[in-house]
């Protein structure tokens, strides 16, 4: 049998060690399909592409290897874009690779329209990928793979978008050399940098004479793995750490410094406003976690990044410190001799914590009896995959991590829709069990996708909050002195619809005993199930209808 560009496409995959895949068949990607039989890499087939790219993104959020979503010409590609714009926000390495029109009518001067053409594919993936790539022949299959999978996971990684011709699939090629080299991309990271010791030594000496030191971490530290060296290093300097929503997990939940509320709550807002240096770990300071940049600029700002213009996007720092998280960490820590004040940081952070759980009990009962289930039900190692909805919300800002990668938020490019599609990539990775929570909109608009998890056998536990529509929304109009229009929905028997797939599922109302058997029990199937809540919540403190300006704050 000749090999095909299928087959070095293929053949490249499993070169990079992908595992599993995520896709939809087409009519150009036959021959691709083909070449998936027997390959050893799993191909798990979605219901809608906007799926496969959110399961590839889940599966790299969680896994930290490369998502791979595999999709068709036109249409089938520009689904993905939404998801892609996910991917990008949470800096996550997922390659999408999609067949485009057949060569011939891409000959300059040649007037053909081919079906499923979608104009110049690539240029729509430009704005919300880290990098694209057109194969120019198909020879040059392998070799394009491999670059493009090396740009997604350098740091910063960042989803990649791969274009092929579809007549290049089934057409003969060389076996190709493992030297084979790759056409340049239209954007390549560079080389993960490494820190001046100038830098760093300037750096040492303004957190040994800070006041109020407090540490800042975010995706990339979690992505680094430097959890442990940041820990230590905040014991050392007696510092809060506050982590965003992409760090989630970083340090245990009873780390001595961890403030483990969310900065939108006065209490812990009130670390930010007195620091006097803020040591910022991987993190651009986004919008979602910054109020819309409404912070005040701290007095003196360190950056640990890997990405210069990511650092100083929106804080500029007044030293900037670039290179991998755990390697600059490590060696800022040297020469750092604990510091007085860690009982008394730890005491404190200790009363925040009681303060705030008091309040959410006082003024949110439901949420707080919400989050208890949570906490006491859910198995060792499962995986939370919190949906762009209220309960979503709730569970990103005050959900317990119990340890890194055990947290899959929506990272605020507004995906509605995200938890079940990423769920069944977590899953795919071999997770203990994903378990998705989403709204009643959410969950419909990609309901489709419980067959998925039912052919494949995925450990998904799906919880829907049924509060009758676009609950945030609806709040949000409220807020807004607007009546509600257009976010109250007609959604069907949910319980009827999972069983119709063939899945189990229960309702209960609110989230009291009943809620938590059943969430225990189907949070240790091992098959797929749905569980519907019927609960209204109001949304928490880290949703921007509800943002906290402290009055003392100057800002």
């Amino acid at each position: 049998m000749s090999v095909t560009g299928a087959h070095s496409l293929v053949k490249a995959l499993t070169e990079l060690g992908v595992e599993v895949a995520f896709g939809l068949p087409g009519a150009h990607t036959l021959p691709l399909w083909d070449a998936l039989m027997g390959s050893g890499i799993r191909l798990i087939g979605v219901r809608h592409e906007q799926a496969a790219a959110h399961a590839a993104d889940g599966y790299a959020r969680t896994t930290g290897s490369l998502g791979v979503a595999l999709v068709a010409t036109g249409p089938g590609a520009v689904n993905t874009l939404g998801a892609l714009g996910e991917a990008r926000a949470a800096a996550s390495p997922v390659l999408v690779i999609a067949t485009d029109v057949p060569s011939a009518p891409c000959v300059p001067a040649t007037v053909r329209i081919s079906p499923y053409e979608a104009g110049d594919q690539h240029t729509l993936f430009a704005p919300l990928s880290k990098a694209t790539f057109t194969v120019g022949h198909a020879d040059a299959i392998a070799a394009v793979v491999r670059e493009s999978a090396a740009v997604a996971t350098r740091p910063q990684s960042g989803p990649v978008y791969v274009g092929i011709p579809a007549d290049f699939l089934a057409e003969p090629v060389a076996e190709p050399e493992p030297d084979c080299s790759a056409p340049a991309a239209t954007s390549a990271a560079p080389v993960c940098p490494a820190p001046v010791e100038g830098e760093l030594d300037r750096a040492r000496a303004m957190l040994l004479a800070a006041r109020r030191p407090l540490v800042w971490a975010g995706g990339g530290a979690l992505r680094s793995g430097a959890g442990a060296v940041l820990g230590e290093l905040a014991e050392r300097l007696a510092a809060p750490i506050i982590t965003t929503l992409a760090a989630r997990g970083l340090v245990p939940p009873d780390h001595p410094c961890l403030a483990s509320n969310p900065v939108h709550t006065p209490e812990v807002g009130g670390l930010w406003d007195e620091a006097d240096v803020v040591l910022a770990v991987g993190t651009d300071f986004d919008g979602l976690m910054t109020q819309n940049w409404r912070m005040p600029q701290p007095p003196e700002l360190i950056a640990v990044n890997v990405d210069a213009d990511d650092a100083a996007r929106h804080y500029p720092p007044d030293v900037l410190l670039l290179g991998d998280a755990t390697d600059v960490v490590t060696r800022l820590s040297d020469g750092v001799e604990p510091q007085a004040g860690l009982d008394e940081l730890t005491r404190r952070l200790d009363d925040i914590e009681v303060r705030v759980r008091r309040r959410v009990r006082q003024e949110e009962p439901h949420a707080a009896e919400f989050l208890s289930a949570l906490k006491e039900t859910l198995p060792d190692g499962a995986v939370l995959v919190p949906d762009l909805c209220v309960a979503g919300y709730w569970i990103g800002g005050f959900h317990r991590v119990s340890g890194p990668r055990q947290l899959a938020c929506p990272m605020g490019a507004g995906a509605v829709g995200f938890a079940l599609p990423a769920a069944i990539g977590i899953a795919a990775g071999g997770t203990t069990r994903a378990v998705c929570v989403t709204g009643d909109g959410g969950f419909l608009s990609g309901c489709a996708e419980l067959a998925t998890a039912v052919q494949e056998s995925l450990a998904v536990t799906v919880v829907i909050v049924d509060d009758g529509g676009y609950g945030m929304l609806r709040y949000g109009q409220a807020h807004s002195g607007f009546e509600p229009h257009g976010v109250d929905l007609v959604t069907p028997d949910f319980v009827g619809l999972a069983r119709s797939f063939g899945v189990d599922a229960d309702r209960v109302d609110g989230f009291g005993r009943a809620f938590r058997r059943r969430l225990r029990e189907f949070s240790r199937s091992a098959e797929p199930n749905v569980l519907v809540v019927g609960a209204e919540l109001r949304p928490p403190l880290n949703t921007s209808p509800r943002w906290y300006r402290n009055p003392a704050a100057p800002w």
